[in-house]
């Protein structure tokens, strides 16, 4: 690549880097997904070296982790909130549900809503309800940070591959 062209790449790369980074401080917005674009557009337009065929594999894991950990974090608090297995696959799939029918916003209401009617109907105390929508919002303030530090280390990633090019 020629260095105008190598420049400009690296400039719209790290311009598209740094959005999906602090794209991760919204909860809807796809941060980690826009990260891993920009890196496969920088393996595209540097042709793939070994080294950077590597590292783009390191961070395809790590988005795809980025990408479940809301749903495991949260599944996860709320069954130590004491949430059945149930009232969770439930919640995730009337999110899905939601996120389908009122986008942006309809999925991040319709979990915690679903853990907390069903897991009312299902043991038909509040406290207990509102403990399992409580451990589910930990696990999701806590997936909130661990995907942030995933797009931290994918951006520092993608600065060890353009070293090494």
């Amino acid at each position: 690549m020629d260095d105008i062209l190598s420049i400009s790449v690296f400039g719209i790369v790290q311009l598209f880097m740094l959005v999906g980074l602090l794209g991760l401080l919204i909860p809807i917005f796809p941060g980690l997904l826009i990260m891993w674009i920009a890196s496969l557009g920088y393996g595209i337009a540097s042709d793939f070296t070994t080294t950077g065929i590597i590292i783009f594999v390191i961070i395809t894991v790590l988005a795809i982790f980025g990408t479940l950990v809301d749903n495991l974090m949260m599944g996860a608090g709320a069954r130590k909130g004491g949430a059945s297995w149930l009232t969770i696959v439930i919640a995730l799939l009337a999110g899905v549900i939601g996120t389908l029918l009122f986008p942006p916003i309809g999925g991040i209401l319709a979990i915690p809503l679903a853990i907390l009617l069903l897991e009312y109907i299902r043991i038909r105390d509040i406290k207990q309800a509102w403990l399992a929508l409580r451990g589910l919002a930990t696990g999701w303030g806590l997936s909130y940070f661990i995907r942030l530090l995933i797009g931290v280390m994918i951006l520092i990633l993608w600065w060890v591959w353009v070293r090494q090019g």
